[in-house]
């Protein structure tokens, strides 16, 4: 394995060189014999140029003998053979043969060429040598007239030895520099294949989580930048690790601390992460990669879980789990299909909201009696009372109202908050619900100079509710209005969108501090509170607005300034 990059390089420039010297040893030789040929060619016409104006002599003059010397002494010098050729096809002289003895060389090709006046070269089998030969011959002019030609030639037996020779040192050659291109081609596989194979094992070392691996910083050029860039990068791969490290422990610190129980589920419902808090309520030890439905068997909280997901929005809802009731939070994360779910254990908060809830019930219950008696006998004793006793009596009365009317609210807020109770829905037509109710208002409006007002979009439909605490609802927003406004107007506006109803209660009353604005709607809460005991406030009102608009699945929301007024929007479901 270590060396199999070593021999991926080393045979792969091998091939290439082997390639190489293979392609040289085939192709140049073809080449290389063609351009000797040339070569040849070309020393033939010099030599053919040379020769042809003293043998054009020779045949001029009646000495055979002399020009047969002479073309023989060329011959001998130049290696060629040489022939002198009459226009009839006799040979008059050669460097080689006795002419008479030679056959009529008139139809030869190259000198039927050249006593035409032609000059050729050929490469044939020669009859009379009965060797291969390459033939030149030339025109023999005197004036304008062919007297004759001269051809000249080698054997090719010759020129294959020679070829043969360049051949032997061109093998040798293309041999001796595949030798060394293989030899370089080692060390320089071996150059490249060492930092990578060290490469390649640090890699493998960091894999293993092995952070302090470092690689020599002893190549030059890329490898020394690669080095560098990979020191760079185990020292931030193992500062990275560490703070993960630190994080995944603060993590498992923080999620050990949080008394409720807590877990991460996958987009298939399987437990990734869970704490102490979660594996107590589900009563099992290991329950990470479980489904959570096979450690809590609850199909509200299944519900719950479906309904986050198919929306991928918080939902909060409470779930039983035994005996046991838990407040259920299912958030999905933003990045991908996972859930974070909380469960918070509000059995008790419930119980002690169930038994406050009772005594404030039962305590209502009975003071309504004292309370009625002792309005009915103030009232028994105004008549006969006398002028001194008379302003006691008054102030008598008035707390039992105030009493009386606290007494009410309660019993009312704790039918609104009851859970098991459900309120009776028809269609309501707000708008006349509304005007009727104004006029109840008329009065003490009238007594503080106010002008209370309705304005309403036409043809607004009816609302799917619970006249009586739609009423109570309007009742209680005018109500608070009116005492809370000095001068001015009150204006009740209804408007529809086709969807929802909403309602718009206005005044130019003495407004709300924004510091008061997030405990409005808390029992006995009241902004001014003088003004509430002067007119008789229980500080229960707005609870009950809320209360009766949770109800509906509506909303409310408030605007106000102080001294300018206060804006009551309450927007409920059509249907």
């Amino acid at each position: 394995m270590k060396h199999s990059i070593f021999l991926r390089i080393f045979i792969g420039y091998a091939v290439v060189v082997l390639f190489l010297g293979a392609i040289v040893t085939l192709v140049a030789p073809g080449p290389m014999k063609r351009h000797y040929i040339q070569e040849q060619e070309t020393h033939l016409e010099h030599l053919g140029a040379l020769l042809e104006g003293p043998v054009v002599a020779s045949l001029a003059g009646s000495d055979a003998q002399a020009l047969e010397d002479y073309i023989r002494e060329i011959g001998r010098k130049t290696s060629a053979r040489v022939t002198v050729i009459r226009p009839d096809g006799t040979v008059l002289a050669d460097s080689e043969k006795e002419p008479l003895d030679m056959e009529n060389h008139l139809y030869r090709p190259e000198i039927f060429a050249a006593l035409r006046g032609e000059k050729q070269m050929s490469v044939r089998f020669s009859s009379t040598l009965k060797r291969d030969m390459m033939y030149m011959s030339f025109p023999l002019r005197s004036g304008d007239r062919v007297v004759g030609a001269l051809r000249l030639s080698l054997f090719m037996t010759d020129l294959d030895r020679l070829f043969g020779r360049l051949r032997s040192d061109l093998f040798q050659i293309v041999g001796l520099v595949t030798l060394l291109a293989l030899g370089a081609a080692f060390f320089f596989a071996r150059s490249i294949s060492k930092p990578l194979r060290e490469f390649i094992d640090a890699s493998a070392q960091v894999a293993a989580g092995d952070f302090g691996t470092k690689v020599s910083l002893r190549q030059q050029g890329e490898f020394k930048k690669y080095a560098l860039s990979f020191n760079a990068m185990t020292d931030d791969l193992r500062a990275m690790f560490q703070q993960i490290r630190l994080q995944t422990e603060e993590l498992n610190s923080i999620l050990a601390s949080i008394q409720d129980g807590l877990c991460v589920l996958d987009a298939d419902g399987r437990i990734l992460l869970s704490n102490d808090g979660f594996r107590r309520i589900a009563g099992a030890g290991a329950v990470e990669g479980k489904y959570y439905w096979e450690v809590i068997r609850s199909s509200k909280l299944a519900e719950v879980i479906k309904g986050s997901r198919g929306s991928r929005r918080a939902v909060s809802e409470e779930v039983g789990l035994g005996d046991r009731v838990f407040s259920s939070s299912i958030t999905p994360l933003s990045s991908d299909d996972r859930s974070v779910v909380m469960l918070r254990d509000i059995t008790e908060f419930r119980r002690l909201e169930k038994i406050k809830k009772d005594f404030v019930v039962n305590v209502s219950h009975e003071l309504k009696t004292p309370l009625a008696a002792i309005r009915g006998f103030v009232e028994t004793m105004e008549p006969s009372a006398g002028p001194e006793n008379r302003g006691y009596l008054e102030i008598v009365k008035r707390n039992t109202d105030r009493l009386i009317a606290i007494v009410d609210d309660l019993l009312v807020l704790s039918k609104l908050e009851d859970r098991g109770v459900t309120i009776n829905k028809e269609q309501v037509d707000v708008h006349a619900l509304a005007a009727s109710i104004v006029k109840l208002f008329e009065k003490p409006s009238a007594d503080k100079g106010l002008a209370v007002a309705v304005e309403a979009g036409s043809e607004l439909p009816p609302v799917n509710a619970d006249p009586y605490e739609i009423e109570r609802l309007l009742i209680n927003l005018l109500d608070n209005a009116v005492k809370y406004t000095d001068k001015g107007r009150i204006v009740l506006r209804l408007a529809s969108d086709g969807k929802t109803l909403t309602i718009e209660v206005s005044d130019t009353g003495i407004g709300i501090e924004a510091d008061d604005l997030p405990h409005i709607y808390e029992r006995f809460y009241v902004v001014d509170k003088s003004r509430s005991k002067k007119l008789g406030g229980t500080g229960l009102g707005l609870s009950i607005v809320k209360h009766i608009v949770q109800a509906h699945q509506g909303t409310i929301s408030v605007k106000s300034r102080p001294g300018e007024g206060t804006t009551f929007t309450v927007s409920l479901p059509v249907s």
